[in-house]
């Protein structure tokens, strides 16, 4: 009977044991009673975001029919701490975590209490032992403002292909900044474009250029939010005013328009007048052909000065039809008025290299200067350097003076190209930096390593000799005329060549003659 009387008490204390967690007035049981593990804001947590989702981590699978706005709620103090006010919000329950989302954000500098009934059971119907409750307190309201932007308020000017931009104080909720809360308008209608954030900037992109000398309004609106959920206090507002549009010209080549004798090996370039988007300036807006039939090379940019270099050699004694097309756009987005055409042809086989822009000048300083020291010195053409304005001395055009004294005036009857200052240009100095490359492209064209096999027929000395075209190198590195004339004989041949080449120099004594 004792036996039997132990086993039946053991029984009943078991009972007891396995269900007592069903009762407010037993302490919880580890591993038989659902318990609040953690909490999102944790107790007495501060300066908690506006924005904030409560949550609340069980350390077991819970009954998701048990977890509902009853059982699990949030509320506020009043102003008075009097009556707590009921937080409106929705809750929902995944793996071991309720949540609680509010309706609307949370109101700063406020105690929130957080509350979970013992009317939240586990899977197996164990019951929370007792409410669980704690408290939180949100910071105050931060507010978001836009600091700068650009284009500035009121700005003039501004380019048409421009990409807005906005800066706020503090880091944005990026899903806030959208084509809805950032917009742009020309009076009243919508400008379409693309809305991006990074850092602390958003970004308004239009779908295309602005119109010029036009008013345009951009808008910050108050759906913009920090990441705490607080949106600016206002609309941000402010306008600006496009620039008048200024196409871009194309304003020299080389060739020319219908050069003739132009080297097979040239590069083809043109000048604009103003500074391009490199972007722009692409094989499909730089085109060449000889005929119908396009030629392949490599198009590059560089200051205001496009050049486009065939792969290959340009065939003898053909004509070639460059093309800068209208898809070339200044950095402000501006097109080329029309399709910029010309033409040239190319040097037959038997003529001598292509000088390019430097035959125009009767004299050229490389980037050193010039300087005249004569009266009434003329010179029929042009005289350049790659050097400042300042360096070229005794002379005058058209347009400028370039330091004359009573005892040095030269008249430059075609232009003088120079680096600034001013009279300099950077129009000039392009012109001049053209002319100095043609010229080492001329000297290389014909130097022994791009000409080899030349023969020194006098041993140096030239004079007295009759020579047919043909490559005549020095073999002392220096050429003399000074013993008698020396004798061009083209032998009928309107287009007959003579290559000297001496790395020295040439003494001419007497004088040559051409038949």
């Amino acid at each position: 009977m004792k036996q039997k009387k132990l086993i039946v008490t053991l029984a009943i204390a078991l009972v007891i044991l396995i269900t007592s967690c069903a009762k407010d007035d037993f302490q919880e049981t580890i591993g038989v009673c659902p318990i609040v593990k953690a909490t999102n804001p944790i107790s007495i947590a501060l300066e908690v975001p506006l924005n904030q989702v409560v949550t609340v981590t069980f350390n077991e699978d819970m009954n998701p029919s048990t977890i509902t706005q009853s059982s699990f709620t949030l509320t506020s103090t009043s102003a008075s701490f009097g009556t707590p006010i009921l937080v409106t919000g929705v809750v929902t329950y995944s793996g071991v975590t309720a949540t609680f989302s509010p309706i609307t954000n949370l109101t700063p500098n406020t105690t929130y209490i957080g509350k979970v009934t013992s009317a939240v059971k586990d899977t197996k119907g164990n019951a929370l032992q007792e409410d669980y409750v704690w408290a939180f307190s949100t910071g105050a309201t931060l507010q978001p403002i836009v600091i700068t932007t650009s284009p500035t308020t009121n700005e003039t000017g501004v380019v048409l292909n421009k990409v807005l931009r906005a800066t706020f104080n503090m880091p944005m909720d990026a899903t806030t900044i959208n084509a809805t809360t950032f917009t742009l308008q020309q009076g009243t209608t919508a400008i379409t474009g693309a809305v991006t954030y990074s850092g602390n900037d958003a970004f308004f992109t239009p779908n295309s250029n602005l119109i010029g000398n036009t008013i345009y309004t951009a808008t910050i609106t108050i759906g913009a939010k920090n990441t705490a959920g607080t949106p600016i206090a206002v609309n941000y507002v402010w306008s600006f005013t496009t620039g008048v549009i200024i196409a871009p010209k194309v304003i020299l080549t080389d060739p020319i328009n219908n050069a003739a004798n132009v080297a097979v090996n040239k590069v083809v370039i043109a000048t604009f007048d103003m500074a391009m988007d490199p972007l722009t300036i692409t094989e499909s807006t730089f085109i060449l052909k000889e005929g119908a039939t396009a030629v392949m090379g490599v198009v590059t940019y560089s200051g205001m000065i496009a050049s486009f270099t065939p792969n290959n050699p340009l065939l003898s004694d053909a004509t070639y039809t460059a093309t800068i097309t209208i898809g070339a756009k200044n950095i402000a987005g501006v097109a080329i008025a029309n399709d910029y055409v010309w033409n040239f042809t190319t040097i037959n086989s038997s003529i001598g290299p292509e000088l390019g822009m430097i035959k125009q000048f009767g004299a050229f300083g490389g980037n050193a200067g010039i300087t005249n020291q004569g009266l009434n010195t003329v010179i029929n053409g042009s005289i350049g350097t790659t050097a400042a304005s300042t360096l070229i001395t005794g002379f005058h055009d058209a347009t400028a003076i370039y330091t004359e004294t009573p005892l040095n005036v030269g008249n430059v009857t075609n232009g003088i190209f120079t680096a600034p200052p001013m009279p300099g240009t950077a129009a000039s100095f392009a012109i001049a930096t053209q002319g100095l490359s043609d010229a080492n492209a001329a000297y290389i064209s014909i130097s022994p390593a791009s000409m080899p096999g030349g023969i020194d027929a006098g041993a140096g000395e030239l004079g007295g000799l009759t020579l047919a075209p043909g490559i005549y190198k020095s073999a002392s590195g220096t050429f003399n005329i000074s013993n008698g004339d020396l004798t061009l004989d083209a032998q009928g041949d309107p287009n007959a060549t003579w290559v000297f080449q001496t790395a020295a120099g040439l003494t001419v004594g007497i004088a040559c003659i051409f038949r």
